[in-house]
């Protein structure tokens, strides 16, 4: 950065500032204050927020010391040195604090401060490589000068910095088009007078080519459009030829000079200003249907170019708050549309650009700043008719609805729904896309049809993204028109008009098909689904209440949605002579539907007496399965006549029920709830997220009413050995040939009408393909088994039909004497065997395929009921119950971890592992009366304990252990009668003499009803299983887990742990049982229930374990060794700190003499954390680590000893120094022979290196060893007598300190490692 240089010389603090000193040389400025100095620092700064707080400190430093001038003129200096600085993030920074002074110390001449830039950064004299530099300076300088608002007022500087604006636009390469844009941003901001009088004259020459480039045009339709008087049509003729820009003479150039900007901007991805500006002119003149027809449609668009054709786009958009209605919509029914609906379609790949968010953006910010109605209808209405096949290419979820007047909302709504009834093909622009062409051509079927249906299911899905926008100011009665709409259509007709039902005004001109009819019953529910979940509409008090209560799906009035479409479906049902329904009700559900109406208002006055959550659900349930009467009648019946015995019963029904049931003793009411569980499970069986949720809010109710009969009907659907059952609430039907996508799809489908309709007709076999191979993959092997089977019947058989055609003799003859009566039968009877054959196999492909999506059906449902066991393990889990969802569960992730690993299954298996992690084992709240159950659980956890110890995965067997971690806790948890209050009571801190009276005899505290003796039994023989067998599934992880919960049972387990330090099967067994020992050690319960004797015996016997396990170490060749051995050292360290604090009476010399000899072993110095865990234990038996030896590598090469050097000037060459140096080493070697630990100096005085040389021999050279017994152990450490070393130390210090100030001090070579 210019100037840089300057203010860090200056500001160096070994020199001093003169008493005074001219602005050419400021050293009395910098030294004033370095605070100011750093202002110019910050303002070079690529961070922006840095940048503006150092221009506002400058302004405020300067304001401060207005007297000042020699400040003030360096500042200027200082930052017209800036504006050519090499950091591209400093010259704009450099160019706002330089306006920033301008603007406020007006007294600054800004002709002055031009000529300063013009002789700072000359173009002539500069040096080539700062060329560029310079040009940026004097672009940056202008722009200073023109953000500092007064340029309009000198006009001497405003026509000096007009010309070199001018004179810098022709530097192209470096400066782009950054000339000519700021030039047009002057001339849009000074008055008309000064323009006419100052700048026009010099501005002619661009006037008069403006069709030549880009920025001229530019220029010149800025003056149009801001100084109308000075550009009039006689001076437009003048100047260009026509008085008009836009004229068809003009077209083929400006369509030129469009093409140049959009080349130039290409990488920006935005519209050129000339082409805005361009089509501002062209309205202005009257001329846009020209200029848009001729320019863009018929030039520009059809050159079919990416470029241009974005441009076209850019063009509409930015078009849209600048037109009138006719003129919105000749652009919006034009071509630059349809190509844009093209390229939608095309553009489904991740990697390809995509133009639509864009447009969107341009759609959205039209919609907001609109304030006419009928504007937003018609680019809605527009964007709604550019269709693919009659499928709108936008969304249905549209964002930019949110933008909407509600007076246009309203008519958009009514537009919808009259396309719907009365489908205008022809109002819409229609494409397809080439392959659709090709596919139209081979195919017979009716494209009308097609379209009308394709354009149907659009409408349905918009006019229900419009409800489910948040964002969409939506009132209470245009949400139930809506849904009234979407009912009517899906389950009803019209027979003749009434008005009391609105929808029946409006007759079909193309009548409904089957698939528009079902995506739009499918679209209801899932409004339904939404409305059940929306909060209250309205600013109504009541509506405000409900909202801040959280209560969803209601209406103000406190009515459910859900209720209301009912009563609207009564209506209709009590309408025979004007509506119809498509499927009409038979009287047995015509019944149903009576009496579910019956229910619902029975309970409606309950719970007007009664405010009740189960009353709410119940009638909630009642409604949803009777609306879906109209979808699935035959199930909801069944369905409803269980769900009406059973809200019977729970909300208490008749007094003969209530008798009923006291006289059995309550049988009644525990049938009533698997009743109401068979209906839950029934109806989760359908894909619907609106059945799902009100199943569970419902089951959240009857949870507390769970028997175990009922909940054995929801674990028996999560048993995998429950596949083949018949019973099953899943139904699995036949689908026809037509229908291509598989029956997971259609189950799981939820409305995607918002994707565009090409990429499903392109990726719809993919997408099925896809989906299908990793279920193909699972039955390959099944497959090819039972096609190995048909081969041999089908050859069996067609021997037999060849033999009876005698086209298998023994002889040819034969064969050639075969009629052709014969023939024929034979031909017949082979291609009826082949006929049978391919029906064979077709069956049995089918029959694969439907128990293959059978098995997809299941998995979905079992994970829907996962959620009903969730659901009952978070509200009740006190309830004996829980521990008869363990087992199940188990199974459940043993049979899916065993099973294929597809997705689905994937999450069944994660899903279910968290439910038993997170909501069984470490839940909070447990059982607390299971005395009844003592024997039974003590049984299970038994059987926990073995299951684990028999599975081949650790994941799998440490869902089993934690399970009986579970159960092990409640059985603690639960207290006897005589003592209840023993677990309440809190632990206190004893003291150090109470170890003993801690604990009695040997049974701990706190028990409850748990069987120590036999659980001890069990964890015991897992424990030995684990550290004697090479091959467990049991992990140290889950023995410290009981260690930490239960540590009493440490005392219980520490025999086996101390004698499986040396019986452990392996070396890992054996480090295991050292970390658990250790563990076990560290407990501070267990510390405290052991006497202090029995403590004493305990680390004696622990101590000696390890000390005979470590005798067996021979090698540390893999890494268990190492693992075993850095086990054993934490325990020995641990061990024999317990021993010094405790004072305990232990002999390690036995010890001391096995630590000596394991650091002799192979490979013992591998590790580094060995290492260091080894010397810690050492220390702490009075060992000391002895220092590293730093000893220099040798090479193989002894002439490779030395570094290569670079090469100097009056030195010797390289090889002659190498040659020398090697006749040295080998005289050197014959002299000395057999050399000892001190090394030898080569050569005498001669070849000692100096200076340099021989600091980085130094370097090189080991230290001295420390004491080392014979056996090259490391000795005790030994206190040295009194100034036995102090001349030696001082004189080595004395040494180091004359190195590090450089001096030449003379060293003895008789320390080993020397070269």
């Amino acid at each position: 950065m210019a100037g840089d240089c300057t203010a860090r010389s200056s500001s160096s603090p070994d020199r001093e500032a003169p008493p005074a000193a001219p602005i050419s040389h400021p050293g009395r400025l910098l030294g004033q204050s370095r605070r100011f100095l750093d202002f110019f620092w910050d303002i070079a700064k690529p961070d922006q927020e840095i940048r503006l707080r150092a221009t506002e400190e400058l302004l405020s430093h300067l304001r401060e010391n207005q007297k000042d001038d020699e400040l003030l003129k360096f500042t200027l200096k200082r930052l017209i040195d800036g504006l050519a600085a090499t950091r591209e993030a400093a010259r704009p920074g450099f160019s706002l604090a330089l306006s920033q002074v301008l603007q406020v110390f007006e007294e600054i001449s800004l002709s002055t401060v031009l000529e300063q830039i013009k002789e700072k950064h000359n173009l002539e004299r500069v040096k080539k490589k700062l060329f560029r530099n310079a040009l940026f300076g004097n672009f940056f300088g202008v722009l200073a000068l023109f953000q500092s608002g007064r340029l309009a007022k000198d006009t001497k500087a405003l026509l000096e910095c007009v010309q070199l604006l001018q004179s810098l636009s022709e530097h192209h390469a470096h400066l782009k088009d950054l000339p000519r844009k700021t030039l047009t941003d002057i001339v849009s901001e000074i008055p008309e007078a000064v323009f006419e009088k100052v700048l026009f004259s010099a501005l002619e020459d661009d006037f008069t080519s403006a069709l030549s480039t880009p920025g001229q045009l530019d220029l010149l339709l800025v003056g149009i459009q801001k100084f109308p008087k000075v550009f009039r049509p006689k001076k437009l003729k003048v100047l260009l030829g026509t008085a008009t820009v836009i004229t068809t003479e003009n077209i083929p150039r400006l369509v030129e000079v469009l093409k140049m900007a959009v080349k130039s901007e290409k990488k920006d991805r935005v519209l050129p200003t000339v082409g805005l500006d361009l089509m501002k002119v062209a309205l202005k003149e009257n001329a846009f249907e020209l200029f848009w027809k001729e320019a863009v449609e018929n030039t520009l668009l059809k050159d079919n170019v990416g470029p241009f054709s974005y441009m076209c786009y850019r063009l509409l958009g930015s078009a849209l708050p600048l037109l009138s209605l006719d003129q919105l919509t000749m652009v919006l029914r034009g071509e630059v549309m349809r190509r844009y609906g093209t390229h939608v379609v095309s553009t489904q790949l991740p990697d390809r650009f995509k133009f639509a968010p864009e447009m969107e953006a341009y759609v959205g910010s039209f919609l907001e700043g609109c304030a006419d109605p009928e504007k937003q209808l018609a680019v809605m209405i527009g964007f709604s008719t550019l269709t693919n096949q009659g499928y709108p290419v936008v969304p249905t979820f549209w964002k930019v609805v949110r933008h909407l007047l509600p007076e246009a909302l309203l008519q958009y709504t009514d537009w919808l729904k009259q396309m719907f009834l009365c489908p205008d093909l022809e109002a819409c622009i229609d494409f397809s896309t080439k392959r659709q062409q090709q596919i139209e051509k081979k195919s017979d079927s009716n494209k009308t049809e097609h379209c009308v249906t394709r354009l149907r299911k659009w409408i349905i899905a918009r006019l229900v993204g419009i409800v489910e926008n948040p964002q969409v100011k939506r009132e209470e009665e245009f949400v139930m028109d809506i849904a009234r709409f979407c009912f009517f259509h899906a389950f009803f007709g019209t027979k003749k008009p009434t008005s009391e039902i609105p929808e029946t005004k409006a007759a079909l001109s193309v009548p409904l098909s089957e698939p528009s009819r079902t995506v739009t019953a499918n679209s209801f529910f899932s409004l339904l689904q939404y409305l059940s979940s929306m909060p209250a509409l309205g600013e109504s008090a009541e509506a405000e209440e409900m909202r801040q209560k959280h209560l969803n799906g209601l209406t103000a009035s406190g009515d459910p949605w859900i209720y209301l479409l009912v009563q609207y479906s009564q209506i209709l049902l009590s309408h025979p002579k004007h509506v119809k329904a498509v499927v009409p009700f038979s009287e047995e559900e015509q019944v149903a539907w009576d009496r579910m109406l019956q229910t619902v208002e029975d309970l409606r006055k309950k719970e007007k007496k009664n405010d009740s959550l189960k009353t709410s659900a119940f009638q909630h349930l009642l409604l949803l399965v009777g609306i879906h009467l109209f979808k699935s009648p035959t199930e909801c019946v069944n369905i409803l006549a269980d769900l009406q015995s059973c809200i019977k019963r729970a909300c208490g029904g008749k007094p003969k029920m209530k008798e009923k049931t006291e006289a059995t003793g309550g049988k009644e009411e525990l049938e009533w709830v698997e009743v109401i569980v068979e209906v839950l499970l029934s109806l989760l069986a359908q894909s619907s997220g609106l059945i799902r949720r009100v199943c569970k809010s419902v089951f959240g109710l009857v949870c507390r009413h769970m028997t175990k009969g009922a909940l054995q009907l929801i674990l028996d659907v999560l048993d995998p050995g429950q596949d083949q059952d018949e019973d099953s609430a899943i139904v699995i039907t036949e689908e026809t040939p037509k229908k291509k996508k598989t029956f997971l799809a259609e189950i799981t489908k939820n409305g995607d009408a918002e994707q565009s309709s090409s990429a499903e007709d392109s990726s719809e076999d993919d997408n099925e393909s896809s989906g299908e191979e990793a279920e193909d993959a699972e039955t390959d092997s099944e497959e090819e088994n039972m096609d190995e089977e048909t081969d041999e019947n089908f050859q069996a058989m067609l021997r037999t039909a060849l033999q009876a055609g005698n086209a298998l003799g023994e002889d040819d003859s034969d064969a050639s004497d075969v009629d052709d009566e014969t023939m024929m039968s034979l031909d017949k009877n082979l291609s009826a065997l082949f006929a049978d054959q391919r029906k064979r196999i077709q069956a049995k492909k089918d029959e694969r395929e439907k128990l293959r999506k059978e098995k997809i059906l299941r998995r979905e449902f079992r994970i829907k009921v996962l959620d009903l066991v969730e659901l009952f393990l978070t509200k009740q889990p006190e309830s004996p119950l829980v521990f008869d969802i363990i087992d199940p569960l188990l199974s459940v992730i043993e049979q899916s971890m065993s099973s294929e690993s597809n997705q689905q299954e994937q999450d069944y298996l994660r899903k279910t592992a968290d439910i038993f992690t997170n909501h069984l084992c470490r839940s909070k709240q447990y059982c607390k009366i299971v005395g009844s159950l003592r024997e039974e659980l003590h049984a299970q956890l038994e059987s926990l304990v073995k299951r684990a110890c028999r599975q081949s995965d650790s994941s799998v067997a440490l869902y089993a252990f934690s399970a009986s971690l579970y159960l092990f806790r409640v059985l603690k948890g639960n207290t006897a009668s005589e003592a209840p209050l023993q677990v309440a009571q809190p632990k206190k801190k004893p003291k150090s003499g109470e170890r003993s009276n801690t604990v009695q005899a040997g049974q701990p505290p706190a028990l409850g009803i748990l069987d120590l003796k036999r659980v001890t039994a069990a964890y015991k023989e897992a424990l030995s299983l684990f550290l004697t067998k090479r091959k467990s599934p049991l992990t140290g992880a889950m023995f410290l887990d009981l260690f930490e919960r239960h540590p009493f049972m440490c005392r219980q387990l520490i025999d086996t742990l101390v004698k499986s330090i040396t019986e452990g099967a392996r070396q890992h067994q054996q480090a295991q049982a050292c970390m658990l020992l250790q563990k076990a050690l560290q407990t501070r319960d267990f510390k405290l229930s052991l006497p202090e004797k029995e403590w004493e015996t305990l680390i004696k016997e622990s101590t000696n374990q390890v000390t005979e396990t470590l005798k067996t170490v021979s090698e540390f060749k893999v890494k268990v060794d190492q693992e075993k051995v850095l086990k054993c050292l934490e325990l020995l360290n641990y061990l024999i700190k317990t021993m010094t604090q405790q004072k305990l009476d232990v002999d390690l010399k036995e010890l001391r003499g096995v630590l000596q000899a394991l650091s002799q072993h192979e490979g013992f110095g591998n590790s580094a954390r060995l290492g260091d865990v080894y010397w810690n234990v050492m220390a702490l038996l009075g060992f000391t680590r002895p220092a590293k030896e730093k000893v220099a590598v040798q090479p193989e090469n002894q002439t490779e000893a030395v570094p290569p050097k670079r090469k100097k000037k009056g030195f010797l060459p390289a090889t002659k120094k190498r040659k020398n140096r090697k006749k040295l080493l080998e005289q050197a070697l014959e002299n000395n022979g057999e050399s000892s630990g001190k090394g030898a100096v080569v050569g005498g005085a001669d070849t000692t290196p100096a200076g340099k040389k021989r600091r980085r021999k130094r370097k090189k050279s080991g230290g001295a060893q420390g004491p080392v017994s014979e056996e090259g152990l490391p000795t005790k450490k030994q206190k040295l007598p009194a100034g036995s070393a102090t001349e030696a130390e001082q004189g080595n210090l004395k040494t180091r300190r004359r190195r590090k100030r450089g001096g030449k001090a003379r060293v003895q070579s008789g320390q080993s490692g020397t070269d």
